[in-house]
């Protein structure tokens, strides 16, 4: 039995040799992780999570999981890149795989925000707070062809695997942080450079917090490699109830957008949006 760690958080999880010296590779992929596995040490663990032996899987019960432990202390898990601009807040860039997240991401970066979250973010959302940045994965990953075309400078080698994690480079860094969100932004990326970039728009209500809702269930649909075993059978109906309340509690206090464009267009736009609306 060992103690995953996540953002001040734990979870008991009966695990085998193969998974435990797996566990540095897994835990980029598990938000807020330490990298140290812990120990229950003189004190029985009562109940533990037994998890698959292979680490792919172990990974995706362990968020599971996890999504559970912090949902019940108000916090969700949203399928979303984080990054902050020094003194002003953070961004949430949601889409699904290949929308051009840690691309923005990195069009970001490189105007000096800090990475909060490379994939997974975990949100804060109480009742007498704005909702904020706890922590998030560490690992950032990209497509090598599309990273090597829109940043050049990070000298991406040509040959390699297709997906790169950008953790190594010098000029992108993950950290977590607990950071006030001022905005989402619903990022869509468009392949053509000579494209004109579209404006950032307001989404509507109901489509903010149904896309909320969506992004924050990111964890437990998920299928396992083996068996058959639905996760998202580990939200009860109260903690499911739950979700809905914290996705409107983000609807009311979170400025969702929409934009489309280049790496480059997306940041420009969230960039001058934080200029007009929270520079000092």
């Amino acid at each position: 039995m060992v103690i995953v760690s996540s953002a001040g958080r734990s979870l008991a999880v009966a695990a085998s040799d193969n998974v435990i010296a797996a566990w540095p590779h897994i835990a980029p992929h598990v938000p807020g992780a330490s990298i140290e596995l812990l120990h229950p040490g003189d004190r029985p663990v009562v109940q533990g999570v037994a998890v698959p032996d292979t680490p792919p899987d172990a990974r995706r019960v362990i968020n599971a999981h996890l999504h559970v432990v912090h949902l019940a202390a108000a916090t969700v898990c949203v399928h979303a890149v984080a990054a902050a601009r020094s003194g002003q807040g953070a961004v949430l860039l949601l889409g699904g795989h290949g929308a051009g997240k840690t691309l923005a991401g990195l069009a970001l970066a490189a105007r000096g925000w800090r990475w909060l979250a490379g994939d997974v973010t975990l949100v804060d959302v109480t009742a007498d707070s704005r909702p904020a940045v706890r922590g998030g994965t560490s690992a950032i990953l990209g497509r090598r062809g599309a990273v090597r075309r829109w940043f050049p400078d990070l000298d991406l080698p040509e040959i390699g695997p297709d997906i790169v994690d950008l953790r190594r480079s010098d000029t992108v860094t993950a950290g977590p942080g607990r950071v006030p969100v001022r905005a989402a932004v619903l990022v869509s990326m468009n392949a053509d450079p000579f494209a004109v970039g579209g404006v950032l728009e307001r989404v509507d209500r109901h489509t903010a917090a149904t896309a909320w809702l969506r992004t924050s269930g990111h964890l437990l649909d998920r299928l396992l490699d083996a068996g058959e075993e639905p996760l998202r059978m580990l939200e009860d109906e109260y903690a499911q109830r739950q979700r809905i309340r914290y996705a409107h509690a983000l609807t009311s206090s979170v400025g969702f957008y929409a934009v489309r464009g280049t790496p480059h267009d997306i940041a420009s736009r969230i960039e001058q949006l934080f200029e007009d609306r929270w520079s000092a």
